[in-house]
């Protein structure tokens, strides 16, 4: 998926310095906390090193990605993705209120397309309800729906807005494709407040990936979020918008994200605390040196990379085409 704050071109830097720090080359019965996980690219590099990961993050539809990547270890039988494939379309939740087809006035996804992912979550939800599939296929399928269905989204990028006529991409006919099964360590996921959780969890080595900005990812993804619930929210305005009061991060907002990383790293219960933070975020790289430095030894290293972007150059009024991302280390009581 291309992801706001995707840490994929990263990857090689996270895993390079972490291993520098730590000492450690390979999970070897280890914890390691993903705890703002988005699509779980750095959760799931780790889990192949051997790691038992914990993945956390407060979006539901990151919740089913990651329910799949971090527990299930084992591959399925493939038979039932040609089931869904095959599926006819039907004129559900996702049809009636984000294709244009159906009057609604919103155009996120082609008809043939809404129709179709309608058809696959509603059997997915009746097969696990009637107890014919595990909750480990569930959310494989799930996660796999989530993951596919984005392809074929007639937006920019994010779901902020839909573009007025269907781009070629989301012209094509919705297949649903398999996610990758990540052998090793099965571990555990959550989809809660990272200040709640982190009291009740500890481990060897945390990362946090928090926001960075007041954009809340619960309104830049929000058709993936009842995509993911099917819970048949009442919408609101042009784009849609489900009600995500309950989902706003304290992290993207300049009045309450040092407080709450502050406490964050006072009650994690982990020798080794990273964050990855860019030159761009609401604290400063001043504010954070200072809370980590509190708690023990702090580092700091830093790597350039190219900025997220959602449309054309033209339509946007941005300093640079990079950025510098810092990731902030502490060894804690150090």
């Amino acid at each position: 998926m291309n992801y706001i704050g995707s840490k994929y071109s990263l990857l090689e830097f996270l895993q390079t310095t972490i291993a520098d720090v730590t000492g450690i080359k390979s999970g070897n019965g280890l914890t390691f906390a993903d705890l703002f996980a988005g699509t779980g690219i750095v959760g799931l590099t780790f889990k192949s090193k051997g790691f038992k990961v914990i993945s956390n993050d407060i979006q539901y539809y990151s919740y089913c990605l990651n329910k799949h990547y971090i527990e299930n270890s084992k591959p399925f039988d493939i038979e039932l993705l040609h089931y869904l494939n095959n599926l006819q379309g039907i004129e559900g939740f996702v049809f009636k209120n984000y294709c244009e087809g159906s009057g609604c006035g919103r155009n996120y996804f082609s008809d043939y397309n809404g129709k179709k992912c309608d058809a696959i979550r509603l059997k997915l939800e009746e097969l696990f309800q009637a107890g014919e599939i595990s909750s480990a296929v569930y959310f494989c399928y799930l996660a796999a729906l989530i993951n596919s269905i984005d392809k074929y989204a007639n937006t920019a990028s994010v779901y902020g807005a839909f573009l007025k006529h269907i781009k070629k991409s989301a012209q094509k006919d919705f297949i649903l494709e398999s996610l990758p099964i990540i052998e090793g360590v099965s571990g555990e996921v959550y989809n809660e407040d990272i200040n709640v959780l982190i009291k009740s969890i500890s481990g060897d080595i945390l990362y946090l990936d928090p926001p960075y900005n007041e954009r809340q990812y619960c309104s830049n993804y929000h058709v993936l979020e009842s995509i993911a619930k099917y819970d048949n929210p009442i919408l609101s305005g042009k784009t849609g918008l489900r009600n995500y009061a309950s989902q706003k991060s304290d992290f993207c907002s300049k009045k309450t994200v040092t407080q709450v990383f502050q406490q964050l790293i006072e009650d994690a219960n982990f020798k080794y605390v990273f964050l990855s933070y860019n030159n761009e975020g609401l604290m400063s790289i001043e504010n954070i040196a200072e809370i980590m430095s509190r708690y023990g030894e702090y580092r700091c290293y830093t790597q350039n990379y190219k900025r997220f972007k959602a449309d054309k150059d033209s339509n946007r009024n941005i300093a640079a085409d990079n950025t510098k991302e810092y990731l902030h280390c502490l060894i804690k009581g150090g």
